[in-house]
């Protein structure tokens, strides 16, 4: 799979790219990651990209022409214009996801990172200073994307969030491959809770983790998890996760009676 970064920044990815899972699955070919400095794409001495907003207002925008162009670059052929973009739009190729990260963007979640692990390419747009010029998001991303409800300087950072949580989700790149079942937001852990529950779930969250010592000042692990029965094991883990969910996120779960 493909991960292209089109960013006026592209230092900040050299960390990020360099570790854990990420690493292991570039080195591996697993995947492969391309970033794309958006100032190559510039035509004057002080490569500017951005802009003063229409109607006024604060904070500068970023340009569309530079961004079309990177993006074009990367797919190899144009996106077309206003009165070609309906023919281009139906030759574009359903594999390849062109996303714009944007504080305005629908909200990112698991069930994202599933699709987008099934495609053969992601490219991100990674905006900054007071936003994109809204023909790079109407025109040119096939589709805006937040990582939550809050304001962060730019699209950098949600972009390596969402590229490590695509990653995890492909075949090999886990040591232990039911690593990505049993967690957070797992299908199957929402189907088995659905099935004995008369609340609704919409996600859930993964169980809590203990590990040794068995006792640390005071505070003792679940002797359920201690008794070696796995059946109450399960059982257990099934009851906290949904615990859990109700106390830290309890919109997830809507009473049904």
């Amino acid at each position: 799979m493909r991960f292209d970064l089109v960013t006026i920044f592209p230092e900040f990815f050299a960390g990020p790219l360099q570790h854990g899972i990420v690493r292991r699955a570039q080195e591996t070919g697993l995947i492969s990651v391309n970033v794309q400095d958006l100032r190559e794409f510039t035509k004057d001495r002080h490569r500017t990209v951005d802009d003063r907003p229409f109607g006024g207002g604060e904070g500068m925008v970023l340009k569309p022409e530079p961004l079309f162009q990177a993006v074009e670059k990367l797919l190899g052929h144009s996106v077309g214009d206003a009165a070609s973009a309906g023919a281009v739009m139906a030759e574009w190729d359903p594999g390849t996801a062109i996303v714009l990260m944007s504080a305005a963007g629908k909200l990112f979640r698991q069930e994202t990172a599933r699709r987008y692990a099934k495609l053969s390419r992601v490219i991100f747009i990674c905006g900054r200073y007071e936003g994109v010029d809204e023909r790079v998001a109407e025109h040119l991303a096939t589709e805006e994307v937040s990582v939550g409800d809050f304001v962060l300087s730019g699209g950098e950072l949600p972009a390596v969030m969402i590229l490590d949580a695509v990653t995890r989700l492909l075949p090999g790149a886990l040591g232990n491959e039911d690593s990505s079942v049993n967690e957070s937001f797992a299908e199957m852990s929402i189907a088995e809770i659905e099935a004995n529950s008369t609340s609704r779930v919409k996600a859930l969250l993964d169980f809590p983790h203990y590990t040794r010592p068995a006792e640390f000042r005071g505070w003792n692990v679940p002797e359920v998890l201690i008794g070696g029965n796995h059946a109450e094991v399960a059982k257990w883990r099934r009851v906290a996760a949904v615990e859990k969910t109700r106390r830290n996120r309890p919109e997830l779960i809507e009473n049904t009676k």
